[in-house]
């Protein structure tokens, strides 16, 4: 079966749903990935690492004897075209599950906070959410205090600066850092917020006010095309070896669509990185090669979390918690006892916390645990 089969058999048409009704028979998971717009170089990815976690579960006996089908939905779109869709499949999905930027998270959150269970997998801007909402990934307190701390202190970086697409993660993001820069002995002494999306933003002049900020070190909060197109200029500038580079959005797929990057002083912090070398994401990428073979796309930490995500979905299924009223607590209670929560993999749960990457051509060369 080739990779295109495997996803057949575990992805139903969004429309074919809508006239065919519920099925009782299938656990539906209305998924959520950016398949345009800034982060749509990310999204087969995550399909396919969610394909690979449904069509485990299926092997297993599915979740109470019910097959496990996948409604996928673009959510790279405006905030309200992808609201508008998600509102149209309550009832005919179970839960909805995915990444994309936390614009369309907000936007899905009024709309389904409290309707239907929705797991929301990356990076997030913090803060409290509606019923239902379960979030897997880290508050931006958690993903960069430590990388911010160690690149400070490793390196002797006092004059940082922030530059971000103007929406709410990247907005947030800049708050938390700045607070952890200067808990850290340093400043922030320059910061710039580029309209988003499709910004088009003059990146060759703000590189160039970097140059005149005098800053040791920048944040960069863009994302997917923006993030690789700010790296390809910085990296040809004067200060891609001297000036070190900060992200929270850098994965294997946003490297590549750079043409990798050879400077030495970019650096990643993120959930996991394809190279990280611990077991589980070692036999995680063996499985996923064997399903879709060497050539599909990068099994990267926004894949790894639509995995992850499909699994804690399906756990809390068979733990009677999908609802929009008891999800959070009963994902509490998985997460609490974390084993319970990925057991049909049989490869245990994420590790807790993050790692530092230091790009090095085409890889993300993990060089600690945070």
């Amino acid at each position: 079966m080739n990779s295109a089969s495997v996803v057949r058999a575990v992805v139903r048409d969004r429309i074919e749903v809508v006239v065919a009704g519920p099925d009782p028979g299938a656990l539906r998971l209305g998924m959520l990935l950016p398949l345009s717009g800034a982060l749509g170089l990310t999204g087969p990815s995550g399909l396919s690492a969610a394909a690979l976690a449904a069509t485990e579960l299926n092997a297993a006996g599915g979740v109470r004897g019910r097959r496990v089908e996948l409604v996928l939905l673009d959510a790279g779109r405006a905030p309200h075209e992808v609201a508008a869709d998600a509102v149209g499949m309550v009832g005919l999905v179970d839960a909805f599950v995915g990444f994309h930027t936390s614009d369309v998270h907000r936007a899905l959150e009024r709309c389904l906070g409290g309707r239907a269970p929705y797991v929301f997998t990356p990076p997030h801007e913090g803060g409290s959410r509606a019923p239902g909402v379960v979030l897997l990934g880290d508050s931006p307190a958690r993903q960069f205090a430590p990388a911010v701390r160690r690149l400070a202190a490793g390196h002797g970086l006092r004059r940082w600066a922030l530059v971000g697409s103007d929406y709410i993660w990247p907005r947030a993001v800049h708050r938390a850092v700045s607070v952890i820069v200067r808990d850290a002995g340093a400043e922030v002494v320059w910061e710039r917020l580029v309209p988003f999306p499709g910004s088009g933003a003059d990146i060759e002049r703000i590189v160039a006010a970097l140059a005149r900020s005098r800053a040791q070190a920048v944040l960069v909060n863009l994302v997917g095309r923006e993030l690789a197109r700010f790296n390809l200029v910085f990296a040809a500038s004067a200060l891609a070896r001297r000036v070190v580079r900060l992200s929270g959005a850098l994965e294997e797929n946003v490297l590549l669509a750079t043409g990798g990057d050879e400077t030495g002083e970019l650096y990643a912090a993120m959930r996991s990185f394809a190279g990280q070398g611990d077991d589980r994401r070692i036999a995680l990428a063996q499985r996923y090669r064997a399903l879709f073979g060497g050539s599909a796309p990068v099994l990267d930490a926004y894949a790894e979390g639509c995995y992850d995500g499909v699994l804690l979905t399906a756990a809390l299924a068979a733990s009677g918690a999908l609802t929009a009223s008891d999800a959070q607590r009963g994902a509490a209670r998985l997460l609490a006892a974390p084993r319970r929560a990925w057991p049909a993999a049989s490869l245990g749960p994420p590790s807790p916390g993050g790692y530092l990457a230091r790009a090095d051509g085409l890889d993300l060369t993990v060089i600690a645990r945070l």
